[in-house]
């Protein structure tokens, strides 16, 4: 009903320029009225020949977009899961931790799976207990800082529990620091994916005959003398950098003290909960809270021992049945030579004295088996009383008339040997008389 209105209108700048405001508003009105009278077939003469301008060229409909075009892209989320220095703080500050691969260094670096870089002497557990007072964080690495102590066992009574009594010696000097430091895997911002070609010259196709659609109906002038402007260009997206450039690049940017300890072996990811998750194993892999499963596997064979029988709540037994105590021999198990385990420059700076002792097999030919700790001393000191107890020389067990193996108990001796410390101490001399080889386990003072 209201179509010859519209096409009327598309005349009205005509009749207003002829007949003035007047003229046009009385035009509108005969509009009005023709248009009630007669049959909505019969349009308006100026109506049609304005329309023949449109109907030279039929309008093709618009095709509709793509739908990854039309719909707005839509941002990420931010993903959770960073870790942040506080969190390290409460994992790792004021706890009581063991560098797992005992290592003696007071400068250690580690990749970001928690492997060495480079190379540090490793020595006793018992020397490898750290204290972390101070934690920083970077883009590339943590930095820790803290203390190093040694452990010493109290238990020298039966009744004690020596895997309980245990006192921590800072041996760290005052004023000097352990310091640790982790890589990071980096996180990278993701490469955006690229619209397919196919796509994109649709899209173009598409948004070309719009405009054209949309200057042909907005026009008065014929199509044959219009001049279509050129669709605008899109700007150039800036040159994405490939992960690989993002990490160097970051890298080169950081200042030397926060650059990780091995570049090389640096890995990438999008994912900040994944680098978390990588950081937290590596911290896993550096330190133990305690000794757990995984710590005393890696522990000497006479530690293992020494912490299976104390789990069990029992003493060592050799799991040899061949092997007999030496209370059921005829003739003992006697120590030929005579042996002072080392002691350690740890252990001497902390006054580390008592008397620790050790279960020895030993074999029908009088050399030494396998050894185990019954009473540890700790420091490292149990680690020299095993070395000298297997160069150690015995007379074997003699039982129904054949040497056979034994265990037997030897009891240790830990003092402060002034000399023991000093590399430039001068040798003693060799033309003492030798001491007298006495019977049983022992430990020779030094005079």
């Amino acid at each position: 009903m209201f179509t010859p209105v519209v096409r009327f209108l598309l005349t009205v700048p005509a009749v207003k320029a002829r007949f003035g405001v007047v003229a046009c508003f009385a035009a509108l009105a005969l509009a009005f009225s023709a248009s009630s009278q007669q049959p909505d077939a019969i349009q308006h003469p100026a109506a049609s020949e304005s329309q023949s301008d449109i109907t030279q060229q039929p309008a093709t409909p618009a095709k509709p977009a793509p739908a990854h075009s039309a719909a707005p892209k839509e941002t990420p989320p931010q993903e959770a899961g960073g870790i942040t220095e506080s969190d390290l703080r409460q994992m790792l500050v004021g706890k009581s931790l063991y560098l797992r691969g005992c290592y003696l260094d007071n400068s250690l670096s580690f990749n970001e799976y928690g492997h060495l870089i480079g190379h540090s002497p490793q020595g006793s557990f018992t020397l490898s207990a750290i204290q972390i007072n101070k934690v920083s964080i970077s883009k590339h690495k943590i930095t820790l800082e803290g203390t190093r102590y040694g452990l010493h066992f109290l238990g020298q009574l039966d009744s004690e529990d020596t895997s309980i009594a245990i006192e921590r010696v800072r041996i760290t000097p005052k004023k000097k620091v352990v310091k640790i430091t982790i890589d990071r895997e980096m996180v990278v911002k993701p490469k955006k994916e690229k619209e397919s070609k196919a796509d994109n010259k649709l899209t173009a196709s598409n948004e070309e005959k719009d405009i054209k659609l949309w200057h042909v109906k907005r026009s008065d002038t014929p199509v044959a003398e219009q001049t279509q402007p050129a669709p605008p260009k899109a700007a150039p997206e800036p040159a994405e950098m490939s992960e690989a450039d993002q990490l160097k690049a970051s890298i080169a940017a950081t200042p030397k003290e926060e650059r990780p300890a091995d570049p090389i072996s640096v890995t990438t990811t999008t994912s900040s909960t994944h680098a978390t998750k990588v950081l937290k194993e590596a911290i896993d892999n550096v330190f133990t809270q305690r000794l757990d499963e995984r710590m005393i596997a890696s522990l000497p064979d006479f530690w293992k021992l020494y912490y299976q029988a104390a789990a069990a709540r029992t003493d060592y037994l050799p799991k040899d049945p061949s092997i007999l105590r030496q209370n059921t021999v005829d003739q003992k198990a006697r120590l030929l030579t005579q042996f002072e385990p080392d002691s350690n420059d740890f252990a001497q700076a902390a006054g580390i004295v008592g008397l620790a002792q050790y279960h020895a097999v030993v074999k029908p030919d009088g050399t030494v088996g396998e050894v185990v700790v019954s009473r540890p001393i700790g420091f490292g000191l149990d680690e020299n009383a095993v070395v000298a107890i297997r160069k150690a020389k015995f007379q074997s067990a003699i039982k129904d008339g054949k040497p056979v193996a034994v265990m037997l108990n030897l009891d240790v001796s830990f003092r402060i040997f002034s000399k023991r410390t000093n590399v430039h101490a001068p040798p003693e001399s060799t033309d003492k008389p030798a001491e007298p080889v006495l019977p049983g386990p022992y430990s020779v003072p030094r005079s």
